[in-house]
């Protein structure tokens, strides 16, 4: 039966008509498409319009091509328009989110409980004690930097060995300050720091800030700015997301590139767990201290094994352009990629190494080339820099893809050391997966109080941290909340 089944098919390709197929592989011309109502919106439309026509093959082909192509544009114009609304929705700061950060930069400037030294000076010997753990976080948002700090040190069994390093910009210093010196979390010692602050910082040229000032510069005569992409008649939908991605300005952020002068920035420590602002830790950490790195620098999760076939499938080849002799010569396209986010650095052996020259290297050749290397943010050249210099780390400690996709269930989530909202759908935005957006917000609401409640006792306190908590349940409730 199956046989019979078979020669029948072949037969019925034997008996289409020639005409259809050069019909169908001619290039479209604009004015077939622009038939407007001629042209059936469905399927259902098109079956009924042949049957009363009755055309012939070749007309029947004619209309099917319109169709499709009339229909592939819509398709393709909608794609493009939701590429550029997320574009916009990531790269804007919400206004609560702004609203939150003046406040404390108010408080900053008028309490003095709100710049107090961090840490005190009885603490401050314990920043170079290398039998502490350290962790380093380089953030500007104050909201996910406490965040990631709140649950590193509820979920720490030795809390008090704990120090945590907060890097941030000149402008979010005053705000930041001002949020760790009204929310302590004692015992663990938090040190927040500017990047002015470090005389390595501001002594001579640095490296990181030239290869940005270029990189700006060469990256808006490249892209020509959001309009000039989308307007871009033949590129596919999936490239135009990727340049608008491009534009994003966490990837020209110097809190994405500082990561690669750790060694610098702390010449007397000896390891530290660097954490990325979007990640929430649920779990202990300090096992990370005893993993054997077999003398390598880096200790990170690979990215191309595992269950989830979307996020775990990332080689080299997804980050680099193999088209370009450069990268074609010197690397494996299907060497086996890793992920920034949560990483173990053993700082003595990075400065045994040549890594950060050689990032360096490349991010100035990726300028010379037009961007053309590698297109997005701080991992591809990490990817370079670091090659040989890996350890691999169990996937346990750091999942990946809840902020570019929403495959992954909750049950799976609670059940990783670490979850990481890498991609455009941060917990602090709109477009967040409501589903997964619970798995950051708990760290703020205490489990069963409801934020009203909460609000309307704290409305009627004078006490100064009441009313820092009301301004941040405000914005809880209004923005971060799932909307009913």
């Amino acid at each position: 039966m199956y046989e019979n089944e078979k020669i029948q098919y072949y037969l019925v390709l034997d008996q289409v008509p020639e005409v259809i197929y050069q019909v169908l592989e001619e290039p479209a011309h604009q004015s077939e498409v622009q038939s407007g109502p001629e042209v059936p919106q469905t399927l259902e439309d098109f079956i009924a319009e042949m049957k009363d026509e009755l055309p012939d093959a070749k007309t029947f082909a004619i209309k099917l091509k319109s169709m499709v192509t009339f229909l592939e544009q819509r398709t393709r114009t909608a794609k493009i328009q939701e590429y550029l609304y997320r574009h916009v929705a990531s790269s804007s700061i919400p206004k609560q989110l702004h609203c939150l950060t003046l406040k404390l930069a108010n408080e900053h400037s008028t309490n003095s409980h709100a710049r107090l030294q961090l840490p005190s000076a009885e603490f401050v010997p314990t920043l170079v004690d290398n039998s502490y753990f350290h962790y380093v976080l380089a953030s500007d948002n104050v909201l996910a930097a406490s965040v990631v700090a709140s649950s590193l040190v509820h979920n720490s069994l030795h809390p008090e060995k704990v120090v945590l390093h907060i890097i941030t910009d000149k402008k979010t210093y005053s705000p930041m300050q001002a949020w760790f010196s009204l929310h302590p979390l004692t015992p663990a010692i938090i040190e927040v720091k500017s990047l002015h602050h470090f005389d390595w910082f501001t002594k001579g040229k640095v490296p990181v800030l030239e290869a940005m000032e270029k990189d700006q510069k060469v990256r808006s005569q490249f892209r020509g700015g959001s309009s000039a992409i989308v307007a871009n008649n033949t590129e596919k939908p999936y490239i135009i997301a990727a340049k608008l991605q491009a534009l994003s300005p966490k990837y020209n952020s110097l809190m994405n590139h500082i990561r690669i002068h750790l060694p610098e920035l702390f010449p007397s420590l000896n390891k530290i767990v660097f954490l990325d602002d979007d990640i929430v830790v649920q779990t202990d950490l300090s096992p990370l201290w005893d993993i054997d790195m077999n003398g390598k620098v880096n200790g990170a999760v690979e990215t191309c094994r595992g269950e989830d076939k979307f996020v775990m499938s990332k080689r080299f080849k997804s980050y680099l352009n193999f088209s370009h002799p450069l990268i074609s010569r010197n690397f494996d396209p299907d060497e086996c990629a890793w992920a920034y986010g949560m990483n173990i650095f053993d700082l003595e052996a990075w400065r045994r190494t040549n890594i950060t020259r050689t990032y360096h290297y490349w991010i100035e050749e990726n300028l010379k080339s037009d961007l053309s290397l590698w297109q997005l943010g701080t991992l591809p050249p990490g990817l370079i820099a670091f090659h040989g210099h890996v350890h691999v780390i169990d996937p346990f400690w750091h999942m990946l893809g809840l902020g570019y996709q929403d495959n992954t269930t909750i049950a799976d989530a609670e059940s990783a050391g670490v979850i990481h909202f890498n991609g455009r759908a941060k917990p602090w935005l709109d477009i967040a997966f409501p589903q997964l957006r619970p798995l950051w917000t708990k760290l703020f609401l205490p489990e069963n109080e409801r934020p009203e409640d909460t609000l309307r006792v704290l409305h009627k306190s004078k006490d100064l941290r009441a009313r820092m908590r009301t301004a941040c349940f405000k914005f809880w409730e209004i923005f971060l909340l799932p909307k009913s």
